[in-house]
C-alpha cells in the first residue's frame, strides 16, 4: 500500500485508521503519517463535541463543532487523495505538534 492510500484509508472510520496506522508502522510514509495524526485529531474533536450533547447549555455547541469537523474532514480528504500534506485551518499545526510520535 502506498502512502497516499494509507492516507485516504485513514480518513474513512476509525477502523479505516487504525488500519493505517498498523501498515504504516511496518513500512513508513511521510504523507500517511501526516494525515494519520490529522485524522486523530479530527476524530478526538469529533468525540468531544460528542460528549457535548449530554451537558445542558454545552450541548448548543456540539452541532456547529460537529459540522465544522465534517467540513475539515472533507478538506482533509481532498488534500489526501491529491498527495498534499496541507495542515488543516487552526487545529493542523497542533495536530502534528501533538501527535508526533505517530
Amino acid at each position: 500500500m502506498n502512502g497516499k492510500t494509507k492516507a485516504i484509508v485513514a480518513h474513512i472510520t476509525i477502523i479505516g485508521w487504525i488500519i493505517a496506522l498498523i501498515v504504516n508502522n511496518s513500512e513508513k510514509d511521510e504523507l500517511a503519517s501526516f494525515y494519520i495524526r490529522q485524522t486523530l485529531g479530527l476524530f478526538i474533536i469529533a468525540a468531544l463535541s460528542s460528549i457535548l450533547t449530554f451537558i445542558p447549555l454545552f450541548g448548543l455547541l456540539s452541532l456547529p463543532i460537529s459540522i465544522a469537523v465534517f467540513i475539515l474532514w472533507i478538506i482533509s480528504l481532498i488534500n489526501a487523495a491529491g498527495g498534499k500534506a496541507t495542515p488543516l485551518p487552526i487545529v493542523g499545526g497542533l495536530f502534528q505538534d501533538w501527535f508526533k510520535s505517530l
